[in-house]
Formats: C-alpha cells, structure tokens, sequence
C-alpha cells in the first residue's frame, strides 16, 4: 500500500507540474477541465498496471542431496510494534477533521438557501442574502446580495459569469476534489490541485462572458468593482461555492487577451503522449514469466526492501521462540513463504533463517488383540527407480517419473507423489513422505500442493 500510494504522488505531482508549465496559461480551456480530472484517474490506475513477458527457457531435471540446516537460536526479547495504530490514529483524526470541515460548509450552503427568500430565474434560482456578500454559485443556487439584486446594481455580465458556473456544473467538480482531498489529506498535492481546477472554471465562466459580447476592458473593471477586497472587506465566500476572486484577477485578465493558436493546441497535446508513456514505464509493475515444455513458473523481479523489513520481522520474531514450543500462525506462515520463495539467493544468505517448526509425532499404531484383525494397511510398495542410477560426489541420485493426476484428497496425491520420487519441502526445509502425510493430516488449513517444479513438491498451509 505504502509502495502504491508513493508511485500515485509522484505520477499526480509530474503531471501536474506539466500543467503548471505547459497548460495554465493557454485558452484550452475545455481541455484544461479534462486534462485535471484525468490527470487524477491516470495517477491512481497506473500503478496497478502489469505488464508480463515470456521467456523460453529450456527444461532441466535438477540433482539434489539433503542438507541438514544448523539454526542457532538466541532468547530476544519480543516487543508489540505500536506505530501502525499511531498512524491510523493520525490518519482517522486528518480523516475526521476534514470531513467535519466539509460537512460544516456544505450544511452552511443548505442553511442559507433555506432561510433565505429565493428569486427563481429558470433553470437558476437566485438566493438573497441580506449581509454583504461576493456573489457566489453551488449548483444552481446564486447567492446575491438582496438590496443590490432588488436595485439592480449587479451588472448583467456578474449574473451571467455565475450562470456560466451553473450551467457548466463545475459543482461537480469541485465536490469530487473535497472527498478526494478528504481521503487525501495528508499529499498537499490535492489542496493546489482544487485552485487550480476552480481558477480554471473562472477561466471557462470569463471566456462565456466575453464570447456573449461583453467588451473586454469594461468586463475587467467589473471584476476588480465586485471583487475588491476593500469593497467586500468582511465577506466570506463557502469553500465549495464559485465566486469573483480578488487573488486570482491579475492572471485572469492576462489570460482573457491570450489566444493559443491551434499548432500550438496539438504540439502541446501531443506532449501529453511521451510523458503518459514515460509514466506508465516507470511506475507500472513487471513480471517475467519462464516457460518451458513441462511447467511454467511465475518468477519475480526479487524481493523489495520493504518485503525483505517484513520478512526479517516475522523470522526473527519466530526464531526467538524454542523450537519445542514454536507455533507459526497460518497468515504469518503464508507470508514468510511467499517472501521467501520471491527472495534471490544473495538476499537469503543476507536475511534471518527460515523457521523451522518441528514435525508432529508419527501416531502410536493401536493395540490389536490376539484373534482381531488390524486396521492398519500395509506398507506403500517401494517407489520406482530408473534402472541406470548416476553418482555425484559419492552420492546416489534417482531420477523421479512424471508427477500423477492431481487428486482432490491431499494426503492420497501426496502418498502417490511419494511412490513416483517426490521430495517434499515446506519453505526451505525437506521432509519425508511420511512427515509430509502426518502435517496435512494435523492440519486445519487448506493445504496446497505445487508440482510446478517437480520432483520437488512444495507445500503450504501445514
């Protein structure tokens, strides 16, 4: 999670530095409104892109001897990791808080639309406030002073620039921005990117207002008249509402007189193709797939730092416990092999051992009494052998036959994998067909059984 969150930020911050850059200042603007919201979807969907390559590799029949393990164990003094509850603290409390923040605005807007008389303008309704306020839209609310609305004295190009907000629904927009900054609210990255999205519904509202024939210079002085600070020195405009910014007048009126020509409307959309690429290259996932006639294997990179961190963790806690008492949950076992089977063999001589659990007990055979016949079956028959045995370093090898069907019940395929030469393993460790029968048996997990490699089975779950 940690890894996904870290490659969401730096997409979302390199593409909305390309923004800054290259787009802000244009009069795309219809485009700017998509580039925005796209910017987010690509920023949360590429990481969990994947792609996979085949390699062709040819087939080999490995050679092994058994190894003893020499595990050395120390008492460690085992300590409760109290930082994971301290960071969902924080996070729950940065979580409530701005959603406190939002409910409180958006309570606010419905209060004032309730309370106060109403002017319908179809499709828009005209609320009329009675303090000194910044006219403002949320939805198709437009929220006017009520002795300057019923004198007249709001010109029709303010009217129609907060129409403009309403019709375009840029609500929307910036509804979706708050929850998102709410889940967020810990990459700062989403504060700058809701002023920009809002400066750029200014832009859109600008731009209708002037394509309607309003004159460019007298439209400016009646931003600067309903938007000065000194004019509305005590006004307060919601958060979640559209409203004539004094802050962001001056880049206003230098984009109202810029014309971006059309060649450079595609060379700079164009642009937008090579970076995605370079992004989708380099913060995807990749996974090389080895495939020869027999098997096919899914084979990792290796093991990250922070999977190693893990790793080491669990081992290190597990190995502290005496083997006699040792007892490995299910969820931390699955990790542990899962990890361990991802690490390369520099990384395993680097990291804490594997621990090793004892086998159970073979069970006691029941007493059988003179005269009754025993219910314990007879002896599997030897397992078969190739004919031409090799030798290697005065050991003799056999090779094992193609592994059998699989079978629904565990125990019964591992009893015929045993017959056929089968070595069974549990992480790194070997165990005989017998020991492997006894650990499924007492198990109360699913077990799994992985012929991928075969002669060597790999078990998990016991």
């Amino acid at each position: 999670m940690e890894l996904y969150l870290l490659k969401s930020a730096a997409i979302l911050a390199v593409l909305f530095a390309f923004y800054k850059v290259a787009l802000e200042n244009t009069s795309m603007h219809t485009f700017k409104r998509f580039y925005l919201f796209g910017s987010l979807f690509a920023a949360f969907l590429i990481p969990l892109i994947t792609f996979t390559s085949y390699v062709e590799v040819s087939p080999i029949v490995p050679i092994y001897s058994e190894v003893t393990p020499q595990l050395n164990y120390t008492e460690v003094e085992q300590t409760l990791n109290y930082w994971p509850f301290v960071l969902w603290a924080i996070y729950g409390l940065g979580v409530l808080f701005f959603s406190i923040k939002f409910f409180r605005n958006l309570f606010g807007l419905i209060q004032q639309i309730r309370k106060n008389p109403k002017y319908k303008n179809t499709p828009f309704i005209n609320v009329l406030l009675k303090e000194a306020i910044i006219p403002h839209t949320f939805f198709n609310y437009i929220f006017l002073n009520k002795k300057q609305f019923e004198n007249r004295e709001i010109p029709q190009e303010v009217i129609f620039h907060e129409e403009t907000h309403a019709r375009q629904k840029h609500s929307l927009d910036i509804i979706f921005v708050e929850i998102l900054q709410i889940v967020f609210w810990f990459n700062p990255l989403f504060h700058y990117l809701k002023k920009s999205i809002k400066l750029n519904h200014e832009f859109l509202a600008d731009r209708a207002v002037l394509k309607a024939g309003a004159e460019t210079s007298a439209y400016q002085k009646i931003l600067l008249a309903f938007s000065s600070p000194d004019s509305y020195r005590d006004a307060a405009t919601p958060s979640l509402a559209h409203s004539l910014n004094y802050s962001s007048i001056k880049k206003r009126f230098t984009v109202m007189k810029t014309h971006t020509s059309k060649r450079a409307i595609w060379l700079r959309s164009l642009l937008i193709l090579p970076l995605l690429s370079v992004l989708i290259y380099g913060f995807s996932t990749k996974e090389v797939i080895q495939k020869n006639n027999e098997t096919t294997e899914l084979v990792k990179e290796k093991a990250t730092e922070a999977e190693l961190a893990e790793y080491n963790k669990l081992a290190k806690k597990y190995n502290a416990v005496d083997i006699e008492e040792r007892i490995i949950k299910k969820k931390d076992l699955k990790r542990l092999e899962t990890i361990y089977r991802k690490m390369t063999d520099e990384q395993k001589a680097n990291a804490e051992p594997f621990p090793e659990c004892l086998p159970p007990p073979p069970p006691k055979p029941p007493k059988v009494k003179k005269g009754e016949k025993s219910d314990i079956p007879p002896p599997p028959p030897a397992p078969k052998v190739s004919k031409t045995p090799s030798a290697e370093n005065g050991n003799l090898y056999m090779a094992a036959e193609a592994p059998p069907a699989p079978n629904p019940d565990p125990v019964e395929y591992i009893k015929e994998l045993g017959k056929r030469g089968a070595t069974f393993y549990i992480g790194p460790h070997k165990y005989s067909t017998d020991e492997a029968i006894e650990m499924v048996k007492k198990s109360t997990n699913d077990v799994t059984i992985d012929v991928s490699q075969y002669p060597i089975v790999h078990l998990g779950g016991c």
